[in-house]
Formats: C-alpha cells, structure tokens, sequence
C-alpha cells in the first residue's frame, strides 16, 4: 500500500471519527453515532495490521479476540448505574494502551532522534498518569475508596514536585548517556504517583470535570504516542479524541463555574463546611399555592407546572421507570411537566439523560439549567428525586466549602418543593442542605427512591377520592386488582406486548407489590415467547427480576392448577388453549402454557384480536375467571398498580 493511499484512508477514518461524534450530540443519532465512531475504530485497527503487516500474527489474533470476548462481557454485566465508573476505567484502558506503546518502543529501542525520544517519554508519562487517575477515580465511585477529598500533608507541595519531577524524566530522554530502561521505570512510577496524588483529592462536587478530563488525557496520549512511532491515524484519531474530551472539559468547567487549574491544584479539595450562613435567597412560598402542605400527592396533583429534578439517587435505585410514570400521571391530570438537568448530575457528563431516555422520557422534555432556572419561580411544584449538590442554595453563600460559586437549579425559588431523598446527609460535596429545615413550602419524602416513588404514584392516583364505605370494601368479583391482591399465588406471563410497551419496569413493581402482601409470584417464560428465544428472558433480567424467578413451560405447566390468579401482559399464541384443539391451525400441537387451568387470569392485552398465528383465543369470551383489560401495556399496569 503506498503512503498515499494510506495517508487518504486514515483522513476518511479519521473524519468518520469525528462525524460519529457529532452524531452523539443528539440522542436520536447518539446510537448511531457510537456504532461509526465504532467501526471507524475498527477499520483503523485492521488497517494499522496490514500496514505492518502484522495480519498474519496468530498470537495476534488470539489477543484481539480475548479483548473483544472481555468487552462483550463487561458490556452485558455492567449496570447503568455503574457506568461512570465503567467510564473511567475505559479512560484509563486507554492511557495504559498508550503507555504501553511507547514503553515497548523505548526499551526495544526503537525510537531513534530526539523528537521520537522526547514524545516517546511524554506519552509515557501521560498514558500512566491517566490510567492511576482513572482507577482513583473508578474506585471513588465505587466507594472503594473514599469519596470525600482526600487531602495529604503538604498535598499540594507533594502534586507540584511529583509533577515537576515527571517533567524532568520527560526531558531527560533528549540527554544522550541516560538508560532508557531505568529512565522509563522511573517515568513510570513518579508519572504514576502523581495521577494519584491528583485524583485522590478530587471530591465528588468535581468528578464529572475529572472524568472528562482524564477522557481527553486518554486521547492526548495515543496521539503523542503516535508521534512517537510515526503513525498518523494514531496521532489524528488521538487527537480527536483528545480535542472532544477538552472541549466537554471546559463545558463542564463554564457550567459549574470552575476553573481547571484549581481542580489542579487542589483548591476546591477543602473541607466541606455546614451552611449556616445559607439562607434561602427566594421568595418564600404563597400558602395558598400549597393546598395540603404536607401532602406531597395533594400538591403534586394540584398542580398545573411541576418541574422534576432528578439525581443519583434516582439511579442508584433504578427509579427512572417511576419518575417517568408519575411524569404521566400529572400529564394526564392536565399538568405541565419538565425536567431539569443539571450538567454535573449524577457521576458522569450527562448521566441523567442517559437514564430517564432509556424509559422513553422525550429528550425535548429535558432542559438545562441555563434555559429550566428563570421558570422554577413560576413552578407549582418542584419533585426532587436523590439531588442534592445540584440544587443546592449554600452554593450561594457557604464560602469555602467544595460548591461554593457553583451554578445550581433554582429549585429555592418554587412554590411547593418535594425532596424524595434518601435521607437528610449532605450530599456528595458534604455541604449541608438548608432546604432540608425549610418551614414552609418544602414536603420530606426519605426512603429508597424506587419504593417511595411507587407509594407516591399510588397516593397521586388516590388524592381527591372518597375513602370507601366500610360496607363496600369487599372486592368485586371481576375486579382485576381485587382478584391479584387476594391472590396467595400469582404466575405472570409475559409477551410481546410488554416489550412493545416497554412494560417490564411495571411489572417488576406490580410483582414486588404482590409479594409485599405476602404472595407467592413466579414469572412463566414459553420458549417462543417474543420474537427470538430468550427474549423475555432477557427484558424481565434488564430490570432485575432475579433469573430464579423464571421459570420454564414444563416446570411451571403443573402448578397453574393450583394457582390464585395469572397476569398476562401482551401474550396470546404462548398461552392459546386452541392450540389443542383447532386442527389445521398454525398452533395446532404446539405446546401452550396451561394458564386456561388457573382459578382466575387476567389479561392485560392491547386488543382482542387474534395472536400472531392469527387463532382466536377462547379465553378471551370465557364468562368465568377471566378478566380482560385492554389498551397499551404501559398505562393498563400503570393504573393496575395505583390500583393495587
């Protein structure tokens, strides 16, 4: 392949690259953009084997595949919620890949001339300094470490030798005499400290900028590291990946009213002090806006602007599927709502978004701070889920502590504020809240998120309705939620259906519902269920069902006789009693689920048409023990669970 050629397949890849990333500024595109971005990667990787020919290398190949069985692996195993902390170790990966290139040229020798030397030492240095910040990193989100700053004797004076010393190695690669071995082991220990000593005294107020920081350390190194071994796709794809990452730095930097060199120098690493002095700068709340001020489901329901705040809590307890349903709920009772993303919420550069898109939150319903900020005084109601920092009025006024100066959600400003928080702690920066002692115009909710958001949906769906008659609380005959709540055991069958509705977050809810009212709740998985194998399977783990609660159609065929009551979301051929039959039907002979043997079923389904074979069911006409609720799986379990 002659350099020309070269040189034009790496500019292509390269502005591939680069197009992906634009893509990801959108998240209707976002997919797409990381899948190019992807295989621009790739392409380069197999054209930088043939280039020096190395595709012949059986060993080689063997790596790559290791490597891509791991990233498999990490990809399938890692949680949402621990995706920052994914991040960072990838940031880090990065780094030591870089390292590693330029500590095998320079012990190999293979670096000759002072540029290369020089560049080979820097890369060196900054891969390292890059993957011991990224594991500090990784391991403060992890809570493997601890999360607050971590602040040496003489902290700063050890950063700035460490750093100047790592400086001094880099320029001694250009000094003929000095062993290149003992140079880079040294350069690889200092370099190394010196990422440590760095990250270790970053607080959590400061680690979104860390991360993106050490993204762009992460590509700035296999560009210098390409110099180094005279490889341009390496040092145009670095950079790109270097420029992205800066520039999302100073971003974060703008929106959290930071500089980077202080992050550096350890000058918002002080020690968080308690906002005594933090008064609430807003005005405070009309009593009138506030029609039951200690009922949150009143105001929330009352209201007709509700701007919601979300936070790590929300994604530590995986509650996005809960705030988009009371979301919903208020929509439908004719209220206005938004949602307000702070730029550092939760642990990584847009975290929130990531989160509340994957349960189909409209992207246009995310604002930022800038633009959501002025209308909080207009807002009804504001509902915080596991925020804190973000929102913050000490950031304000408690000079010195790690928030001070940094750009909050005007949240002080609403009417009527409902803090779904897991308790009353400061938050991660370790500045006290003073919206927490707030008289008026603030409701506490304190608890795991995912269960008070479930009990606050329940009370929104109840406020304003007469508590019934004593007379009449025995539960009608046919009444869905009545049969399911005095069921004692329950079998659910998922279908399509659900997945069409996105639906499995619901009914991970209604079946922890049952089971705090002691039943006994089992899932039924047909092989065919969906439309590939596994994919129930694979929809109801996504949302934590434990896979011990799956059980298949031969083991759970027998026990549909002596069960209370079967839920069925969406299914219809996989539980068709007409597979036995109506001869000369596709489903004739198949084996079905034997849920028409249940005391009861309820069928969640969209329609009464027939199933995919196109069979009419005749449960569906049966008089006895069966009720139907028909529409969209979403909104049929969303109501079936306020109901419950």
């Amino acid at each position: 392949m002659s350099n020309t050629v070269y040189y034009i397949l790496c500019l292509l890849l390269t502005c591939g690259v680069l197009y992906g990333i634009s893509l990801m500024s959108k998240v209707k595109t976002a997919v797409k953009g990381n899948l190019l971005s992807a295989l621009c990667t790739a392409v380069a990787v197999l054209l930088t084997l043939y280039r020096y020919e190395l595709l012949t290398q059986a060993g080689l190949w063997i790596t790559l595949a290791l490597g891509l069985c791991c990233g498999l692996f990490a990809a399938q195993r890692v949680k949402m919620i621990e995706m920052p902390q994914a991040v960072a170790l990838l940031n880090g990966f990065g780094g030591a890949a870089s390292a590693l290139v330029a500590l095998v040229s320079l012990l190999g020798n293979q670096l000759a001339g002072g540029f290369a030397l020089l560049t080979g030492g820097l890369a060196l240095a900054v891969g390292t300094v890059t993957l011991t910040g990224s594991l500090i990193a990784a391991g403060k989100l992890h809570k493997l470490i601890n999360q607050r700053p971590v602040v040496w004797k003489n902290h700063s004076a050890i950063v700035t030798a460490s750093a100047g010393a790592t400086l001094v190695l880099v320029v001694l690669f250009l000094i003929p005499g000095f062993s290149l071995g003992a140079l880079s082991l040294l350069t690889l220990a200092v370099s190394g400290f010196f990422g440590v000593a760095f990250a270790i005294r970053v607080g959590g107020a400061d680690m979104p900028i860390t991360i993106s920081l050490l993204n762009s350390l992460s590509g700035v190194a296999g560009s210098i590291a390409g110099m180094a071994i005279s490889d341009p796709l390496l040092v145009a794809i670095g950079g790109v990946v270097g420029a992205s990452g800066l520039l999302l730095t100073q971003i974060m930097c703008r929106s959290m009213n930071r500089q980077l060199a202080d992050i550096l120098l350890g000058k918002t690493s002080a020690p968080a002090k308690k906002a005594e002095t933090a008064p609430v700068v807003s005005e405070e709340p009309k009593t009138e806006a506030a029609p039951a001020k200690d009922d949150p489901a009143t105001v929330l329901k009352a209201a007709k602007k509700v701007i919601i705040v979300p936070g790590y809590g929300m994604a530590l307890a995986q509650a996005q599927g809960l705030v988009k349903q009371i979301a919903d709920q208020l929509r439908s009772g004719g209220a206005e709502v938004k949602f307000a993303i702070h730029p550092v919420a939760g642990r990584m550069p847009g975290h929130m978004n990531v989160l509340l898109c994957e349960v189909d939150v409209d992207y246009e319903d995310l604002y930022e701070m800038e633009v959501i900020n002025p209308e909080f005084a207009d807002a009804d109601a504001v509902l915080v889920i596991g925020a804190n920092d973000v929102l913050n009025p000490a950031a304000n006024t408690a000079e010195g502590t790690p928030i001070y100066g940094m750009p909050v959600l005007d949240v002080a400003a609403a009417k009527h504020i409902v803090i779904c928080n897991y308790d009353l702690k400061p938050g991660y920066a370790g500045v006290e809240n003073p919206l927490y002692t707030r008289e008026e115009g603030v409701s506490l909710i304190l608890g795991n998120a995912a269960e008070t958001l479930q009990k606050l949906s329940a009370d929104i769906a109840n406020a304003g309705k007469a508590a019934p008659e004593a007379a009449e609380a025995a539960p009608a005959k046919d009444d869905p939620a009545a049969v399911l709540k005095a069921a004692k055991k329950v079998i659910i069958v998922p279908g399509y259906g659900m997945a069409l509705a996105q639906a499995q977050g619901l009914v991970k809810q209604i079946a922890d519902q049952l089971r705090s009212g002691g039943a006994e709740v089992k899932f039924a998985i047909h092989p065919v269920a969906g439309r590939m194998p596994g994919h129930m399977n694979v929809l109801l783990c996504e949302v934590d069902v434990d896979y011990e609660d799956l059980y298949e159609m031969e083991v759970i065929n027998p026990e549909f006789a002596g069960c209370d009551a079967v839920l069925v979301i969406g299914a219809n051929d996989v539980l068709n009693p007409a597979a036995n039959t109506a001869e000369g039907t596709p489903i004739y002979g198949m084996p079905v689920l034997d849920v028409a043997a249940a005391k009861h079923i309820v069928i969640c389904n969209y329609d009464l048409k027939p199933g995919y074979a196109g069979v009419d069911n005749p449960l569906y006409t049966r008089e006895e023990g069966v009720s139907l609720i028909l529409g969209n799986a979403a909104e049929t379990l969303r109501d079936l669970l306020a109901a419950l």
